[in-house]
């Protein structure tokens, strides 16, 4: 079983920048493919990054140039750097992991976390 545990999250104004973390507990992180996940109120939750063992990354291209997306697997946790935010970013962001599956597939990972709040303020 893998504990997944976010911070990070917070108010920052239009154009700032956030860092969340991501810490795993309970297993080593490099078996697994990491992703960040958002939901907005009223709105389905998205895809923004992941992160596979090799660190190969892919980003929504609502974030492309914006966000990146990390992992260290000697601290056992991911990140997700965000900068040039915009009151469209805010939402509760979750990491989550999987050993294999299709990383834009929601649903193919085991392990989330319980979110971290986003606010961006105009």
């Amino acid at each position: 079983q893998v504990q997944l545990v976010e911070s990070g999250g917070g108010l920052v104004q239009a154009g700032g920048s956030l860092r969340l973390s991501c810490a795993a507990s309970g297993h080593f992180l490099n078996d697994y493919l990491l992703g960040w996940f958002r939901q907005a109120p009223g709105k389905e939750r998205e895809l923004v990054a992941a992160i596979n063992i090799e660190s190969m990354t892919y980003y929504a291209d609502s974030v492309k140039g914006r966000f990146t997306v990390s992992r260290d697997n000697a601290k056992n946790m991911v990140a997700l750097q965000m900068s040039s935010l915009k009151p469209e970013d805010t939402a509760v962001y979750t990491c989550a992991a999987q050993k294999t599956g299709n990383p834009l597939i929601a649903s193919q990972y085991n392990y989330w976390g319980q979110g971290t709040q986003v606010t961006v303020s105009s």
